[in-house]
């Protein structure tokens, strides 16, 4: 079985250097720029399984860069930026951006990172040979297809958001804490920081609800974590 490709994009030798050697020490095929237009045209030419995505490039930035690759790819993103602010994290996955690690990181924490969304990857994939829908009053999630409607009408999730979706439509009422809804998503502990999985939920409620104030899908359970509050 030929190794899995990972595209980094990044202007800092030292950071392609590095996150390089740690991934082919894994076995996987690195290959990578410092443009953010060789990028899209690598990302057609390799066909990798994830991307490393810098925010800060020269010209096209990260931010552009991933706009444009989410016209086309599924593929899982995964930027990596020195900066922090949550605007800045918030822009990322609403753009459709996977995950979010600021630097100085540690190289193990970013490989046990890949390796998480790799597997989700090939998970979701071996799911589609499933043909499996689930209908609640006004919202319809197709999980062969990956297709949500709300009110029948179409809406557009980023892979993560429809993970999370999925992960608490599948057990309507039951409550699952941030630990474990973070965990069952992105495969790795979250180590407290649940930045991402509020960012995402934000963005979902948005996208499904129609009060994103008072949601009647995805509730809050003030101390543990989230719940689907509709039954089938």
């Amino acid at each position: 079985m030929p190794a899995e490709t990972i595209l980094i994009v990044d202007d800092e030798a030292e950071i392609i250097e590095l996150i390089s050697l740690y991934l082919q020490k894994e076995g996987y095929n690195v290959v990578w720029t410092s443009n953010g237009q060789d990028a899209l045209r690598m990302m057609e030419e390799h066909q990798p399984s994830l991307v490393i995505l810098d925010i800060l490039l020269p010209g096209m930035d990260g931010i552009e860069v991933c706009r444009q690759l989410r016209k086309t790819y599924n593929t899982p993103i995964l930027f990596v930026s020195c900066k922090n602010e949550d605007m800045d994290i918030i822009l990322g996955f609403s753009i459709g951006g996977d995950d979010y690690i600021t630097k100085p990181f540690s190289p193990g924490q970013l490989v046990a990172r890949v390796k998480a969304h790799l597997r989700r990857s090939q998970l979701m994939e071996q799911s589609k040979e499933e043909s499996q829908q689930l209908s609640f009053p006004g919202l319809e999630i197709d999980l062969l297809s990956r297709v949500v409607r709300v009110g029948g009408t179409q809406v557009t999730l980023s892979s993560k958001e429809f993970e999370l979706l999925t992960h608490l439509a599948k057990s309507p009422n039951k409550v699952i804490p941030l630990e474990q809804l973070y965990r069952m998503t992105w495969g790795v502990d979250s180590n407290g920081d649940t930045r991402t999985l509020l960012v995402h939920i934000s963005n979902l409620r948005k996208k499904i609800e129609l009060n994103p104030a008072e949601p009647q899908y995805i509730q809050t359970v003030r101390g543990i974590g989230y719940k689907f509050g509709i039954s089938r």
